[in-house]
């Protein structure tokens, strides 16, 4: 079994084929009976698919507050046993929001990032609304963006990276594409095209920044503790949510239903903190960002 299993994974390994098999599929189609199939609540339909799923990455519930699961959706979605992910403490730090591997990152140039080297995008077309592209790219400029993929296999729960206010969700309903870097290297502007939420926030001493969870194939629910509903494809609701929630450092904002990526964007002022470049494994609470 494990020759099989490191022969399929090699297999996965191959550009084309990984492209091909999480990308040329009915992807909206197979990510709402994901959905479904995750809220089942039939014991050998969960022990099997956790026991796939399993096979297939480096699913490790150890550190998972509960081991048995009612539904697949329970253990994506999993807590943590209290005290595994040590928030740095220092004000000085913004901490990761979540357990991730640092995608692209660096500064904002003329209003454009990267979602990979030679990808560009610009933070007009990830916005989309006239609203936030009035105020947040010149607000932005100079400053710097990280992004922050989580797989499958990940604790799927983010948290505030420092003491903060969410004044805004602006929820934008799109795609499913894949979102790993064989895919973010062949579809341009994947992170404009696929489903997000912009999450406009302010630090305990005023300071603007941007959180943009984006969806993915297998993955478009997203759900905020400040927000009352499920935000996903069948969500018909206002796109502009006004919030009023207060946030401690470290506290839980939401999840994701699945593995999706996170991207972060702040004024000048920041700088990327040691060690973080493009490859780092981090976990929530560790340093991010650093004020200059």
């Amino acid at each position: 079994m494990m020759k099989i299993r490191d022969k399929f994974q090699n297999l996965m390994l191959q550009e084309d084929l990984n492209f091909l098999l999480t990308n040329r599929i009915p992807r909206i189609s197979l990510t709402r009976f994901m959905g479904w199939w995750s809220q089942l609540r039939n014991p050998l339909i969960v022990k099997a698919s956790i026991a796939v799923w399993r096979w297939f990455t480096d699913l490790d519930l150890t550190e998972s507050k509960q081991h048995k699961f009612d539904t697949l959706h329970a253990c994506f979605t999993r807590e943590l046993k209290p005290g595994l992910r040590p928030i740095d403490p220092s004000p000085a730090v913004m901490s990761s929001p979540c357990d991730c591997i640092v995608g692209a990152c660096g500064e904002i140039r003329d209003g454009m990032v990267f979602q990979a080297k030679g990808f560009p995008y610009t933070l007009d077309s990830l916005l989309s609304s006239t609203d936030l592209v009035q105020h947040w790219p010149s607000a932005l400029e100079g400053g710097t963006f990280v992004t922050m993929r989580l797989t499958s296999s990940m604790y799927h729960r983010f948290h505030a990276p420092c003491d903060a206010h969410l004044s805004h969700v602006t929820y934008i309903s799109g795609d499913t594409w894949n979102v790993n870097p064989i895919a973010l290297v062949r579809v341009k502007e994947l992170f404009c095209k696929n489903e997000r939420a912009v999450l406009q926030m302010k630090t305990a001493h005023g300071t603007p920044f941007l959180i943009v969870p984006v969806a993915a194939v297998l993955v478009a629910s997203m759900r905020f503790h400040a927000v009352d509903v499920l935000l996903n494809l069948r969500y018909k609701g206002p796109n502009d949510i006004p919030c009023d929630a207060n946030y401690s450092k470290g506290q839980e904002m939401g999840w994701f239903e699945h593995g999706s990526t996170i991207l972060v964007f702040v004024p000048p002022g920041f700088a990327l903190a040691e060690g973080i470049e493009n490859g780092k494994r981090i976990r929530m609470g560790e340093a991010l960002l650093t004020k200059v």
